[in-house]
């Protein structure tokens, strides 16, 4: 029986690299059907709602979502803000379809070394950061403006149900790695740190064979730059993996090369998710073909690995796409000075080195 995936293309370039993401799933020969729907900026001008009502039930029906981007300049200022692709379309996404778990790997291909940031081997990282997706502070309420515009209140709320249900998330997926896991937070300042951290710890002790540590925030973004070769599965919460899974990305050489995922409790014993690269909508380039659509493709393959199961289809695609890269195809994003190719030329050539 086919998948059913839901496709989201979205504003800028997401059209143009979920339709290279499209087309190496094809060539890979998943089974799937494809159903696609409006979201974001391109949602609100059609329907004057970036999260349609039939968008929000497509997903609810489909076994997985492919995702672009969303977003832009030309929505920025929308009134009231939940009609802004960000804030009323991903954040009703993941509190809709309940997708709290968010898996970010964080991976620099030895081909893209010289694209790191960092020098020598402090530029080839392997880590996932494990980001709670439905809690936190982008929830919370109250979330209003008081005295006359002059002040604003965001609140910050989790609860030890939503701390255990990620840290199993995380622990699980260290067992898969190499059985390492810090838990970050900001547990001298916060009151909610310090229930996360009392959590992870409690909740330890069910995982012996995973070793687990702690850090606060400022101190990990601090040593993903000075030795981000130590970790291994980096715990924490919405805002603060929000920020350091970024980080990470940049070390990799670019925003273009990281995919995510975002994971809810399984279907008649599939994980649901939503699938998507973590670059934003770049309007600035969108429609030229200089997008790097390399995220997006990864982001499928993990997609048939942690909601179809398909661990083959989706190794097939990850070695499709280093031996594309080991054969010095460039996007501009990656090239430096080098010679470019064009969205639709990478996603050619990863097509075409599959095996």
């Amino acid at each position: 029986m086919p998948y059913k995936i839901a496709v989201l293309p979205g504003d800028g370039i997401g059209p143009e690299v979920v339709a290279e993401a499209l087309k190496v799933l094809k060539a890979v020969g998943a089974p799937s059907e494809f159903e696609h729907a409006l979201v974001g900026g391109s949602a609100y001008d059609a329907t004057g709602n970036p999260l349609p009502p039939a968008t929000l039930e497509l997903c609810r029906q489909a076994d997985a979502v492919l995702l672009g981007a969303v977003g832009g300049p030309k929505w920025d200022r929308l009134e009231p803000v939940e009609l802004r692709p960000e804030v009323g379309a991903l954040l009703p996404l993941r509190a809709e379809l309940n997708l709290y778990a968010n898996v970010r790997p964080a991976h620099t291909f030895h081909a893209l070394v010289n694209a790191s940031p960092l020098k020598g081997k402090n530029g080839l990282i392997d880590l996932v950061v494990m980001r709670e997706l439905t809690g936190g502070i982008y929830f919370g309420k109250p979330r209003e403006r008081r005295e006359g515009g002059t002040q604003a209140v965001d609140t910050c709320v989790y609860s030890r149900f939503e701390i255990e249900r990620i840290a199993h998330r995380g622990f699980e997926i260290a067992r898969q790695r190499r059985s390492k896991m810090v838990s970050v937070d900001k547990a001298n300042v916060l009151e909610t740190s310090r229930l996360w951290r009392e959590t992870v710890t409690a909740l330890g002790t069910d995982y012996p064979d995973v070793e687990l540590s702690h850090m606060l925030v400022d101190n990990c973004a601090m040593q993903l730059v000075r030795d981000p070769r130590q970790f291994d599965v980096i715990l924490t919460e919405n805002m603060f993996g929000d920020i350091l899974s970024d980080e990470a990305a940049v070390i990799t050489g670019s925003l273009g090369l990281l995919p995510s995922a975002s994971l809810s409790d399984a279907r008649d014993g599939r994980v649901f998710g939503l699938y998507e690269p973590i670059h934003g909508s770049a309007p600035d380039i969108a429609g030229q073909g200089k997008a790097n659509p390399l995220a997006a493709i990864l982001s499928a393959a993990m997609m048939m690995r942690f909601s179809f199961g398909d661990a083959q289809s989706a190794d097939r695609i990850e070695r499709a796409v280093e031996r594309a890269l080991n054969d010095g195809l460039r996007t501009a994003d990656i090239a430096g000075h080098g010679p470019t190719i064009s969205t639709t030329q990478m996603g050619d050539a990863v097509a075409a080195r599959l095996s």
